[in-house]
């Protein structure tokens, strides 16, 4: 059965702003689905951009004024696991802005060092859901996997960036997936991680808040900088409510963290 997912983003927007969201399902997920900005019951024109692993980045010249920002969408999981190539294996072992990875090898190689990949894509996980609290409010939006590792708390972003960096430093390739989740609770955008072993990309959440296999792609990257609902690019846009769903299209199940689930 098919999951409905939408989000509507209410903006006061003070300067003409170049912005760009990523609030539709990735390429292949949607059946049905509408996306409309508007100022003033106006409609406000889209392009629409293809970034990898089917992210589709919608940017806009937002003008003066309360825009309004709504989508939905009717989705189906698609019949396979996405591609991979040799250079995503590169590209997401690297170190990027929120997950400096190079910083946290030392750490990463004492705690974690001893293992195979497949047994550190179980254990790092369970490290930082152990160890981290899940507090909202706690990090800002410039906060790396170092302020996470040091403050020990943090919400699904900074759960994310911290698991992704402790998984490169060890040598196991690491990406973020924004997603709509069902059954999260609160309901938001959700970001979680993508682990690169035994040859296909295992999706794994430190927080645990939801069932992974109910999970919608959005946006695929090395971090939040790739994967974020709203960019501004220039100009002034304050984002003053937002409201997200996602309904599965039958019962949510249970999740063993210690399973495979992979995310089309």
């Amino acid at each position: 059965m098919s999951t409905h997912v939408s989000a509507r983003l209410d903006l006061r927007v003070e300067s003409d702003t170049d912005a760009v969201l990523s609030i539709a399902v990735a390429r292949g997920w949607a059946r049905v689905e509408d996306l409309s900005l508007t100022r003033g019951g106006h409609p406000i024109a889209v392009e629409e951009v293809l970034d990898d692993h089917g992210t589709r980045l919608h940017r806009a010249t937002l003008p003066v004024g309360d825009v309004v920002v709504t989508y939905r969408a009717e989705v189906d999981r698609p019949a396979g696991p996405t591609a991979s190539d040799t250079v995503d294996s590169l590209r997401y072992v690297r170190p990027s802005r929120f997950v400096p990875s190079d910083e946290l090898a030392a750490t990463a190689l004492a705690w974690f060092g001893g293992a195979t990949p497949a047994e550190n894509v179980r254990r790092i996980p369970e490290w930082v859901f152990t160890h981290l609290s899940y507090t909202p409010g706690s990090s800002g939006p410039t906060d790396t996997a170092i302020h996470t590792l040091l403050l020990r708390q943090g919400v699904c972003r900074d759960y994310a960036h911290l698991t992704a960096g402790l998984l490169r430093a060890v040598g196991v390739p690491a990406r973020l997936a924004s997603v709509y989740a069902p059954g999260l609770r609160p309901m938001d955008f959700h970001a979680v991680v993508e682990a690169f072993v035994d040859g296909r990309w295992e999706v794994v959440d430190a927080t645990r808040l939801a069932p992974r296999a109910e999970y919608v792609r959005i946006a695929t990257g090395r971090d939040a900088a790739d994967t974020a609902f709203l960019t501004t690019l220039s100009g002034t846009a304050v984002l003053e409510e937002i409201e997200v769903m996602a309904v599965a299209g039958d019962d949510l199940s249970g999740d063993d963290p210690t399973a495979s689930v992979l995310l089309p």
